[in-house]
């Protein structure tokens, strides 16, 4: 055996195999760029804010503009997130990264038990395989995020993996039993 060539492994698994591994599904079937150019054609260009609702709750809102089920993009994935004062998100991880723009509030992150805080304007940055959760800092006052994902183009590649950790909580937090997501909005600002 050459020298640079590791000795082999008794029941070999793939934390120790030498072997190539195929981390990619194929890209089989049916393909046509014609379909496909005038399919993403036919799509709506502009989907009215007014008239996707937000789901979830009663902690953690969500309002989803695009997202893989639609098919509009292979690229991305777009949604408002919205806490309620003292709220909490899921805890949870994923392969894909994503992006939160804060559009108003201040909180926190915990990403592998390190903690980012934030306010209004900042960008935080969720990176592939980190186990997260999303935190509003004001017991008083909700807060809001414009996020974007690349979870469409993970999903074409076949790398679904997403863990959940802990749910999203199922009471509201305490002092915040009566917040009602802001569904109807006329500040698109969101400046106080």
């Amino acid at each position: 055996m050459p020298k640079d060539t590791p000795e082999p492994v008794a029941n070999e698994s793939h934390y120790h195999s030498q072997k190539n591994r195929v981390f990619v599904r194929p890209i089989q079937g049916h393909y046509n760029l014609k379909d496909e150019l005038a399919r993403l054609r036919a799509m709506p260009r502009v989907r009215k804010g007014r008239e996707i609702k937000f789901t979830d709750g009663p902690q953690t809102f969500s309002r989803h503009y695009v997202e893989p089920k639609d098919g509009i993009t292979q690229m991305f994935h777009l949604h408002i997130e919205e806490w309620g004062p003292g709220a909490k998100s899921q805890k949870h991880g994923h392969v894909n990264e994503a992006a939160f723009y804060i559009l108003d509030g201040e909180g926190y992150e915990i990403h592998d038990g390190v903690r980012y805080d934030w306010k209004a304007g900042d960008v935080a940055i969720v990176h592939n395989n980190c186990v997260h959760q999303h935190f509003n800092g004001s017991s008083t006052k909700p807060a809001r995020a414009l996020v974007m994902k690349t979870k469409p183009m993970f999903m074409f590649m076949n790398m679904l993996f997403q863990k959940l950790v802990e749910p999203r909580p199922t009471v509201p937090a305490p002092g915040a039993e009566n917040f009602q997501v802001r569904e109807s909005e006329t500040n698109f600002n969101h400046e106080e």
